[in-house]
């Protein structure tokens, strides 16, 4: 499964977080602590961002709806979103012990 940069990040924040619970805000430093360049649109471009991993079912979104849109405010890890966060992490190498 192909993960863009902040989507990874989102990833990883959640997993990191007490309850796997992150705001929206959170991800805003992303683009702050990063070389690439602040897009013009940046609530447009992290709500987009989170609503393909919402699709994905990595993530669940909190908010409100009206009748046009959903505002999404928190963001929660799935267990599928967590495995892959897991592996953004890194995966231990087993070494070929022979007993």
């Amino acid at each position: 499964m192909k993960l863009s940069e902040l989507q990874k990040y989102t990833l990883k924040q959640a997993w990191q977080a007490d309850k796997k619970i992150i705001s929206k805000n959170i991800l805003e430093k992303f683009y702050s602590n990063s070389k690439i360049k602040k897009p013009n649109d940046l609530i447009g471009v992290i709500t987009k961002s989170v609503e393909r991993l919402i699709k994905k079912d990595l993530l669940i979104g909190y908010g409100w709806r009206t009748s046009h849109k959903w505002f999404i405010q928190r963001v929660k890890l799935t267990s599928a979103g967590g495995k892959i966060a897991r592996k953004l992490f890194g995966i231990q190498q087993k070494f070929p012990f022979k007993k």
